[in-house]
């Protein structure tokens, strides 16, 4: 009957760029600080962009009502969170139990990825005796990158260890423990078999399209290319269509499709929009292959450099430019000038955002910590 019922609905007007935005902005949890715990978020949001191992900390004070830093650090030595390549090839802070199902249906792009790099090193090696010495090898207490490499090479005398390390590491479920992913923490990351870490085995058949309709209550309205940027696997046009009984369809102002979850509403286009902070390689950002909902093409130039996307700062729900950290002090670097309110609103959030950065040792050790330093260039 509700397969019916949607079948039946007319089409819909265009959503407008606005609608989009604001939409996009309330499901990233953005247009007001939600009352979620930090693990309903990393659950919501299927993940964290965790590149930087502070980055996931600011992504979560910019969305969570009296975010400390304690709570997403407990997490991680809780085994609650993990930190893991999975979306794009890219570290990630995600549940455990979503690791479960995302690390086997992500596996095959990990693999390619990380063996088009490297495959040259390890060419004439039986991937199943790579498998086999790394399981090996990790069972216990599991070990850094550099001993990992130097154990492998020592199996495989000739060949490369940082190589043979990375090409285990894509064919091999496995976590970063903690302290990486700890505030404030660096050193050499520790690996360790995700099985032995979580307690329990992979997902044997995880569903595509369940991720599909997680992605698209956090970051839809979206194309089907979208979902592909999001996740690096390709040709889901056909599993989207055989979805579409179980989906709401939209479409742009170009006329392209845009899925949704049923029931999802679509924010008021008129609704305020905080200026916010986000870190480097904000999900935000990086979670569609159209990106215009939230970042015009030219700013995405200066944003997006090679491999590296820069820290951002929101104005009426789009980026207006990006900031830095240095010596107590937010910098921000608008790329075109603000009006005396919008300054005043950026000034303000930047100097919460300032005491965040001290950490939990400082003045920051709550979401709405007193006001720091700021400079607007």
């Amino acid at each position: 009957m509700r397969r019916a019922t949607l079948a039946r609905m007319p089409p819909l007007s265009p959503l407008s760029p606005r609608t989009l935005n604001r939409t996009y902005l309330e499901r990233q949890l953005l247009l007001d600080r939600s009352a979620r715990t930090p693990l309903d978020a990393v659950r919501h949001l299927m993940g964290l962009q965790g590149q930087e191992p502070d980055a996931p900390y600011t992504g979560l004070w910019a969305r969570l009502a009296d975010f400390r830093h304690d709570a997403l650090t407990a997490l991680l030595h809780d085994r609650r969170v993990v930190r893991a390549k999975l979306q794009r090839n890219t570290q990630h802070l995600v549940d455990a139990e979503d690791f479960r199902t995302l690390h086997p249906l992500l596996a095959p792009v990990l693999g390619k990825a990380r063996q088009g790099a490297f495959g040259r090193a390890v060419q004439g090696l039986d991937p199943d005796d790579l498998v086999r010495a790394g399981r090996e090898l990790l069972s216990g207490e599991g070990l850094t990158r550099p001993q990992l490499g130097r154990a492998l090479a020592a199996r495989f005398p000739g060949r490369d260890s940082l190589a043979l390390a990375y090409v285990v590491q894509s064919l091999v479920a496995h976590v970063h423990p903690p302290p990486s992913g700890v505030w404030g923490r660096r050193g050499a990351t520790g690996v360790v078999l995700a099985e032995e870490w979580l307690g329990g085995p992979m997902a044997r058949r995880p569903r595509v399209d369940e991720v599909i309709l997680r992605y698209l209550a956090a970051y839809g309205p979206a194309t089907v290319r979208d979902v592909q940027a999001w996740c690096g696997l390709t040709r889901l046009r056909e599993v989207v269509d055989g979805m579409r009984s179980r989906l709401r369809v939209y479409h742009d102002a170009t006329g392209r499709e845009l899925f949704d979850v049923p029931g999802a509403a679509l924010a008021d286009p008129d609704r305020p929009a905080p200026v916010r902070f986000l870190p480097r390689f904000d999900n935000l950002i990086l979670s569609h292959a159209d990106r215009t909902r939230v970042i015009g093409d030219e700013d995405r130039k200066r944003v997006i450099v090679g491999s590296e996307v820069s820290p951002v700062f929101l104005v009426d729900g789009w980026v207006r430019g990006i900031w830095s950290w240095r010596d107590g002090t937010v910098e921000v670097t608008p790329f075109r000038p603000l009006g005396p309110q919008e300054a005043a609103a950026v000034r303000e959030e930047a100097g919460l955002l300032s005491g965040f950065l001290r950490g939990p040792d400082g003045t920051g050790a709550t979401g709405r910590p007193a006001a720091g330093e700021v400079v607007i260039g």
